[in-house]
């Protein structure tokens, strides 16, 4: 609160009051249904935030240059959610990769079956987790390479915490078995409309801090977190237009139907990925991995057309997730090339991030954070190579539907977009508070090492699985029946599900030690300056930095 003037602090307080109220509307109309218990959650959340900003209503007045210095204290807490939702969302993924070996483990309670954590851990890391990671770094960037403070000082409060409230909403919902019944089990209407209202507030923040920037240029990250802003807001809008039986009842029905549902959910599932999981993550690369590495990136114009050849390609690509079904033959080879195509714009950004290294590999060598940028490179050219590999209408028939697929998800989850967030905390969180290292350099070691056995462990097991499982379902006899049952593929399963369980129990061990090593980093080391956050008065320099 002490960077909020009075005047600010009243505006915050009525705008949470508007919140408490609606959360208490929602209890009153949706009584007896799922749709009061989100109310009074809400109501709970945005009365304790107004509590707290009541109780500082008189506070001192922020100094007079506070325009002068960058704002970072909404990063500050984006970064400490981000983890937070990392540890709930990997625990509940390893939870319920256990229960695909062990299936008592999903107890007699209708919450903790598969159906219902399945997407808590879906929601968790990807939403959680990489949303406010993402929300953080994009706040952080957009400042240090516009030399410009955020333009607002409520708006990123409410974009960070209001996203927030949507995924505590969405996954309070998945455990009362409330979804739209999607492939991402998407929360109900009223938890669509308020990201709504997050993410057009997120976008207006963002281009009105770049419309004040003292900085000519745009660098390159700016453009692919501003991609990843304005379409993940079309995906969402029109993948989620519905109709709510009653503004009393948690359930609605989606407006579109049969084949035309289905293409819709893809354009927006795999968009989701490329704009979501791929350009916004790109921004983390193309600004931690310079400033990690002290180099420039190889090529400024080789990011552009990747940046470009991404952005249209991938509109396209979404069909291929429904080959032999009744989507229209010519649609199925439309998203099919597309897929193949991408593969120049994704190798060309995987390509750039490694050349940069050259002259600094001997700082990959001793650098674990830089390692985790590296390998993240890695990681992501070689799921985008496999994903424009699957793609193809042939390799499709035999991937489709087994844990092949699940294997290539987890390559770029874990390889690519979890890799590259730590790697971007681990050079952020001491530059952030101003310490002249992290905590321990022997513990990023330990979780940059769980982290890639627990990837190799997971993907691993899945690729034998899902080869396994796509040869044993199209194996016939000579009397051409199947030769297999599915009871027997999923006998043949059992082992790779515990190689599955144990190598997301690595990856979750890593993010603990993550955590512990950020918070004592915060806590424990000591301060290099007292100050150090003012916007410099020189123009940037060629590697992005403070």
């Amino acid at each position: 609160m002490r960077q909020l003037t009075s005047s600010e602090r009243q505006t915050a307080a009525v705008l949470l009051l508007g919140v408490t109220l609606a959360g208490l509307a929602l209890a009153v109309l949706g009584y007896g249904n799922a749709l009061a218990v989100h109310g009074v959650i809400t109501a709970v959340l945005a009365g304790g935030l107004l509590f707290y900003v009541l109780s500082a209503l008189y506070a001192p007045e922020p100094d007079e240059d506070r325009q002068s210095a960058y704002y970072d204290d909404p990063i500050k807490v984006g970064i400490g959610l981000a983890m937070a939702w990392a540890v709930f969302g990997m625990f509940m993924g390893v939870w319920v990769a256990a229960q695909l070996a062990w299936p008592d483990l999903a107890f007699d309670a209708a919450w903790s079956g598969f159906g219902r954590l399945r997407p808590t851990h879906t929601t968790g890391v990807i939403f959680g987790f990489g949303g406010n990671a993402l929300i953080a770094t994009s706040f952080h960037v957009v400042q240090r390479t516009s030399r410009a403070r955020l333009a607002g000082q409520i708006s990123p409060w409410f974009v960070l915490l209001g996203y927030n409230l949507f995924c505590i909403v969405a996954v309070t919902g998945y455990f009362m078995g409330i979804t739209q019944s999607k492939e991402y089990a998407e929360p109900e209407w009223y938890a669509d409309l308020w990201l709504v209202i997050v993410w057009v507030t997120y976008f207006l923040l963002y281009v009105r801090t770049i419309a004040r920037r003292k900085e000519p240029h745009i660098y390159v990250a700016n453009w692919y977190f501003m991609a990843f802003i304005l379409v993940v807001a079309m995906l969402h809008i029109v993948n989620n237009l519905a109709l709510p039986i009653s503004f009393g009842e948690a359930k609605s029905y989606t407006v579109w139907a049969g084949v035309q549902d289905a293409m819709v959910q893809w354009w927006y599932g795999h968009n989701a990925v490329a704009f979501f999981l791929t350009a916004g993550f790109l921004g983390m690369l193309y600004y931690y991995l310079p400033v990690r590495a002290q180099r420039p990136i190889f090529s400024y114009r080789l990011s552009i057309l990747s940046f470009w050849g991404i952005t249209f390609f991938y509109m396209w690509a979404g069909s291929h997730h429904l080959h032999y079904t009744a989507l229209p033959y010519w649609v199925q080879t439309l998203g099919m090339t597309f897929s193949v195509m991408l593969l120049v714009p994704s190798w060309a950004s995987a390509g750039n991030a490694l050349l940069t290294l050259n002259g600094a590999w001997h700082r990959v060598r001793d650098d674990a954070t830089l390692r985790f940028m590296m390998a993240a490179a890695v990681f992501y050219g070689l799921s985008t190579f496999e994903g424009s590999f699957m793609a193809i209408r042939p390799v499709n028939s035999l991937s489709h539907y087994t844990d092949w697929t699940i294997g290539h998800v987890h390559a770029g989850a874990l390889g690519w977009v979890a890799l590259i967030t730590f790697g971007s905390f681990y050079t952020l969180v001491p530059s952030l508070w101003k310490r002249e290292r992290m905590y321990s350099a022997g513990l990023v070691e330990v979780h940059f090492w769980l982290s890639i056995a627990g990837t190799l462990i997971y993907v691993f097991a899945m690729w034998n699985s899902g080869i396994i499982q796509g040869l044993m379902w199209r194996t016939y006899t000579e009397e051409g029946t199947l030769a297999y049952s599915f009871l027997d593929s999923l006998v043949a399963m059992y082992p790779y599900y515990i190689a599955r369980a144990f190598g997301g129990l690595l990856f979750l061990i890593g993010a603990v030690v993550g955590c512990y090593n950020i918070w004592m980093t915060v806590r424990s080391m000591p301060s290099t300056a007292a100050r150090g956050q003012d916007l410099p008065a020189a123009p940037a320099p060629a590697v992005p930095g403070e």
